[in-house]
């Protein structure tokens, strides 16, 4: 099992010093990845509804949110080994053509350590705050994703959508990776077949066991139609690390070691191999950053 850690990016307190202790320390303990969450600005009143709970509410609009993107560029040169990820990027909150720059100056920097979560985002009113379209979001999210490949791939890039148009264009550097690993997140079969189409990955977030294991065989049902192997696909399981006994438990790592344990060995069971841990404790970013230490010492490394 490959352990991933959610950065402390966002929160009350963000600064310069917790980030550059907090990366270095998880990669000295042995986490395969640090990562990141995508909101820019959102109004006060939202009507949409966040899926990853089940009461559908969101967080404090004035509570401090660094950008993504320039966060892990931050980490990349503070870390060596640890990859850097992003759960995930909204695509239809930023243009296709800035957005697939920045992935590749972020892999070339970080020496080909980039994994890029990507998916169409929920929150209708964050978008129009930005001045982006809404309409048809999983069509320009998949425009998007031909868009970027087209861009990291072909020596003099063009492309002709329906919502994207570039004309013949010079695209340097390339992203070190090839193929740059895409982990598609989402919860609807659009989502599974977005997946099968463009991705090396699946990313679920804060979804109970059994919901994992119908979205996975949703995305394993996509590749075979489209005669791809899922094997080719790492499925990945966004969790809460509860050490307060606050969250939803079928939605966290929680409870004694042996509990523990247990709750792993069912998610490797669905087919799980990488977990992405988002602690949940007392004591800010130190309190969170001794949670996943202990995690690695008396589970992680077990």
């Amino acid at each position: 099992m490959d352990w991933g850690a959610h950065l402390p990016h966002l929160g009350r307190s963000v600064d310069r010093t917790s980030l550059v202790e907090f990366a270095q320390a998880i990669e000295t303990l042995g986490f395969h990845s640090g990562w990141v969450s995508d909101h820019v600005c959102w109004p006060v009143t939202i009507e949409s509804r966040y899926p990853g709970n089940a009461s559908g509410e969101f967080q404090d609009p004035h509570m401090g949110w660094l950008d993504p993107l320039g966060t892990l560029l931050f980490v990349a040169a503070c870390t060596e080994r640890l990859r850097l990820g992003t759960t995930v990027l909204i695509l239809p909150y930023r243009p296709p053509v800035l957005t697939a720059k920045q992935l590749a100056t972020l892999d070339v920097l970080s020496e080909g350590r980039l994994i890029v979560g990507a998916g169409v985002g929920w929150m209708r009113e964050e978008a129009e705050v930005l001045g982006m379209p809404w309409d048809h979001r999983g069509a320009r999210s998949n425009e998007q994703l031909e868009l970027m490949r087209v861009l990291f791939n072909d020596p003099t890039p063009s492309y002709r959508g329906d919502y994207y148009q570039v004309p013949e264009v010079g695209f340097e550097p390339k992203p070190l990776q090839d193929p740059l690993p895409i982990w598609i997140g989402g919860f609807t079969s659009a989502a599974f077949e977005r997946a099968a189409r463009f991705g090396q990955g699946f990313q679920t977030a804060f979804q109970p066991p059994d919901a994992v294991a119908k979205q996975w065989a949703g995305v394993r049902a996509a590749c075979e139609a489209r005669n791809r192997d899922p094997a080719e696909l790492t499925l990945s399981a966004r969790v809460y690390l509860d050490a307060t006994g606050t969250m939803d438990a079928e939605r966290s790592i929680v409870g004694s070691v042996d509990q523990m344990l247990e709750q792993v060995a069912c998610l490797q069971q669905i087919g799980v191999t990488h977990v992405l841990l988002d602690p949940v404790a007392r004591g800010g970013v130190a309190g969170r950053l001794d949670v996943l230490t202990r995690f690695m010492e008396e589970v992680g490394n077990k």
